[in-house]
């Protein structure tokens, strides 16, 4: 016997399509948008300034935990500066104090964030990974559905005013060769009140509720998995695979889906 081909183009399930939502500044209608996403199980990354929880027109810090439930707390830094126009150690003390207060409220480490301002530079990116950082959201929506070549310039998809012409263009898509595509939507909750346009949380609820083709994860989650699979280990003729991470992935195998459980050793 030959030797197989492997691909990694598979999400949980064997699935090639997963969409995310990600949302910034921790406004008090995040809980309306989060009981809309929960009424159709949609999963969010919501980034929060801590310095700002519990003032006029935001969540409280209190309610954090319980509020995104099911979804995932991410950094927006303390108090939502230029972090390109910020000195060095201003940045560690906005990110790390950021993480460190959101990490006490939610109770798991925060490893995320979004630009404030979707702003930064080369010098910003590389400081990240020492403070504990994995991926950082920018705003600059490329229209597609490719996931990013680098983490630490995450751009989305579009702004959730655009969403639901992405989203339908998104679900009639055949993967380009196969390849995993990812709907990111990022935004802002105060906008649907602001814009009068609620409405399209339920248009874009209706058209993904359901969807047996589509992979809802949050931004931390999609990220965990892309790593784990990329850390599978193979046999030289590729008919041993071997798990090493904690999470169950699935590939294609001769253009055949395989799951892998965790820590698990398989023959294909």
């Amino acid at each position: 016997m030959g030797a197989v081909t492997i691909k990694f183009d598979r999400f949980p399930g064997g699935l090639r399509k997963a969409a995310a939502f990600s949302f910034d500044d921790g406004r008090d209608h995040d809980r309306r948008l989060v009981a809309s996403m929960n009424q159709y199980g949609l999963k969010g990354t919501f980034h929060l300034n801590s310095g700002v929880l519990g003032r006029d027109g935001h969540v409280r810090p209190d309610e954090v935990a319980e509020l995104y439930k099911g979804h995932e707390v991410s950094a927006h830094t303390v108090g939502h500066p230029f972090l390109e126009q910020s000195p060095d150690d201003q940045i560690v003390h906005e990110i790390m104090t950021d993480r460190e207060a959101l990490e006490g409220l939610a109770g798991y480490p925060v490893r995320g964030m979004s630009y404030p301002f979707g702003t930064y530079d080369d010098r910003v990116a590389a400081l990240l990974p020492a403070l504990g950082i994995e991926y950082a959201r920018t705003i600059r929506s490329h229209g597609g559905f490719e996931l990013p070549a680098d983490p630490l310039r995450w751009h989305p998809t579009c702004h959730h005013k655009g969403m639901i012409e992405a989203a339908e263009r998104f679900l009639q898509s055949l993967p380009y060769r196969n390849k995993m595509e990812l709907l990111l939507v990022w935004g802002h909750s105060f906008e649907f009140e602001s814009d009068g346009n609620w409405d399209l949380m339920d248009r874009v609820g209706e058209l993904l509720q359901g969807q047996e083709s589509v992979w809802h994860a949050t931004m931390s989650e999609i990220l965990a998995y892309r790593r784990a699979l990329g850390a599978l280990r193979f046999s030289a003729d590729r008919r041993l695979a071997h798990n090493p991470s904690a999470i169950d992935v699935w590939f294609s195998a001769d253009d055949e889906p395989v799951k892998v459980g965790a820590g698990e050793m398989i023959q294909l």
